[in-house]
C-alpha cells in the first residue's frame, strides 16, 4: 500500500514548527487579557444554516467555497469557514445578548474552505478572531482597530498597512449596490466572467476584483459618495481618532467586505511581502447581525487574522531572526544502569516547572549530547555509576561546553534559579 497523505489544501504542523505558533497564540492572549477579552471555543461544524443566514446566500464563501454535506441524519451541515456567525450563534443561542451589557470574546482555531490550494490558501487554515457586542459609537471601532495595531506590533510585523472604508449603514448600502451596477453595466462585456455573474448578484465584490480590466472600470467609485451623513460622520470621527492616537492607516475608496453582514467601519491588512494574497485579516462593523440570527438588536464589530499570513510574513520582516532557545534541561545516563535514576531526575525538573528530556535507552554518552544540543537543551545532566556513588551530577553548559557538578539533593533548584535568571 502507498503511503496515505495529508489532502491538499491541508497541512501537518510538525513538532519543529508549532513553537512559532505557540509564540504567536502566547503573545496574543496576553494582549487580548490586557483588553479584557474571554476565550470562546464554537464547534468546527455548524448547521448550514448560521452560515447560509449570515454571509448571505449570494456570497461567493457560500456559494463556491463551503464545505456543504447531508449528515447521516439527513441534516444539512457545514464545516465552518469563519468564525464571527458561530460567535453570534452562540451568543444568542445562550442568551447573552439579553444578559450582558458588553461581551468581549476572541476565538483561535481552524477554519474549512474548498480553495484553490497555493500560496497564502489553504483547505484548512486558522484564524485568530475577536467580536465585541457592545457599542454602536465610533469609538469601539478605534479600540478594535487599537487592539488589531497592537497585535501586530506584538508580533513583531512591520511592513503592513491598515486600509479603511465606510460601507454605510442598510439603506446606504442599498443606494451604493445600484450606484455600483448603474456605472459598471454599461461595460459588462469588459468585466471578467465571475464580475459577470457579480453584477446581479452581489455588485460590491466587482470592487474587490483583482483582474486588471476590472480594476480600470471600478475607478472612480467612492463609497462615502453614497452613504448618509450620520454615516460619513461616524467614520470622521473613527478616523480623527486613529489620527489622535498616531495609529497609522490608508483610507480606501474601494475596499468592501465580501461578506453581507458587513455595515459601517470596513477594514482590512495588507502585507506588501506576499505577493498576491497579501491580507493578513480584516473585520468589520456588523450591527444587524444579532438580530438577523435571532437574537435583539445590539450592535456589534470585530475582525479575524489568519496565523498562516502572519507566520509567511514574519519570514519576510524578520527572516534571521532565530527561534527562542528552549529553556530545558537533558539528562543523560552513561549506562542503563543508570537510566532509572536519570529517569527519577527528569520527573524532579518537571515537578518543579523545568522541561526535562530524559534519554531511556541505551545510547553513548557522545551522541546523547549531539541529541542535546539538537534539541536546543541549555544543559545535560549527566549521570554515571561515579555520580550515583558520589551523590552528585555532572552539570555540562551546552554552550560552552564548561562542565561542573552538583549535590543530587541541590542541583533542581540551583538548575531552576540558573534557567529563571539566564531568561530575563
Amino acid at each position: 500500500m502507498a503511503p496515505l497523505k495529508a489532502l491538499g489544501g491541508t497541512s501537518d504542523i510538525l513538532p519543529g514548527e508549532v513553537g512559532a505558533w505557540q509564540r504567536l497564540e502566547v503573545q496574543a492572549r496576553r494582549i487580548l487579557h490586557l483588553y479584557r477579552y474571554q476565550e470562546i471555543r464554537t464547534p468546527l461544524i455548524e448547521e448550514a444554516a448560521v452560515f447560509t443566514t449570515s454571509l448571505g446566500e449570494a456570497a461567493e464563501i457560500v456559494t463556491k467555497q463551503m464545505y456543504l454535506f447531508e449528515d447521516r441524519g439527513g441534516r444539512s451541515v457545514a464545516l465552518r469557514p469563519e468564525g464571527t456567525a458561530s460567535v453570534v450563534r452562540a451568543f444568542v443561542e445562550h442568551g447573552l445578548d439579553k444578559t450582558a451589557s458588553v461581551s468581549r470574546f476572541y476565538y483561535v482555531g481552524p477554519m474549512f474552505r474548498a480553495e484553490r490550494p497555493q500560496a497564502g490558501r489553504r483547505r484548512q487554515f486558522h484564524q485568530l478572531g475577536v467580536e465585541v457586542f457592545a457599542s454602536a459609537g465610533p469609538y469601539q471601532d478605534v479600540e478594535v482597530l487599537s487592539l488589531l495595531h497592537r497585535l501586530l506590533e506584538g508580533w513583531g510585523l512591520s511592513a503592513w498597512v491598515l486600509k479603511l472604508n465606510s460601507l454605510g449603514c442598510r439603506e446606504d448600502r442599498k443606494r451604493i449596490v445600484e450606484r455600483v451596477r448603474a456605472k459598471l453595466a454599461p461595460h459588462r462585456t469588459k468585466l471578467c466572467e465571475d464580475c459577470q455573474a457579480r453584477l446581479e448578484k452581489n455588485p460590491l465584490r466587482i470592487l474587490d476584483c483583482k483582474e486588471k480590466g476590472c480594476v480600470e472600470l471600478s475607478r472612480g467609485v467612492d463609497l462615502l459618495e453614497a452613504i448618509c451623513p450620520t454615516c460619513r460622520q461616524h467614520f470622521s470621527q473613527v478616523t480623527e481618532t486613529l489620527k489622535a492616537l498616531q495609529i497609522p492607516f490608508e483610507r480606501d475608496p474601494h475596499l468592501v467586505r465580501g461578506l453581507d453582514y458587513y455595515t459601517r467601519t470596513a477594514f482590512e491588512v495588507v502585507h506588501g511581502g506576499l505577493g498576491a494574497q497579501n491580507a493578513l485579516g480584516g473585520g468589520g462593523r456588523y450591527d444587524g447581525l444579532v438580530e438577523q440570527m435571532g437574537g435583539t438588536a445590539i450592535p456589534a464589530i470585530g475582525f479575524a487574522v489568519g496565523l498562516e499570513r502572519v507566520l509567511m510574513a514574519l519570514e519576510v520582516d524578520r527572516p534571521n531572526e532565530a527561534p527562542e532557545p528552549l529553556s530545558s534541561v537533558y539528562v543523560a545516563a552513561v549506562s542503563p544502569a543508570e537510566i532509572p535514576s536519570a529517569l527519577s531526575l527528569a520527573e524532579e525538573f518537571r515537578r518543579s516547572g523545568v522541561a526535562a528530556f530524559v534519554n531511556l535507552e541505551e545510547r553513548p554518552l557522545g551522541r546523547q549530547l549531539k541529541q542535546a544540543a539538537g534539541m536546543q537543551a541549555k544543559y545535560a545532566l549527566i549521570l554515571g555509576q561515579e555520580e550515583i556513588k558520589e551523590g552528585a551530577v555532572t552539570v555540562r553548559d551546552m554552550n560552552s561546553g564548561e562542565q561542573h557538578r552538583e549535590s543530587r539533593s541541590a542541583v533542581v533548584e540551583k538548575m531552576k534559579s540558573q534557567l529563571r535568571a539566564e531568561s530575563k
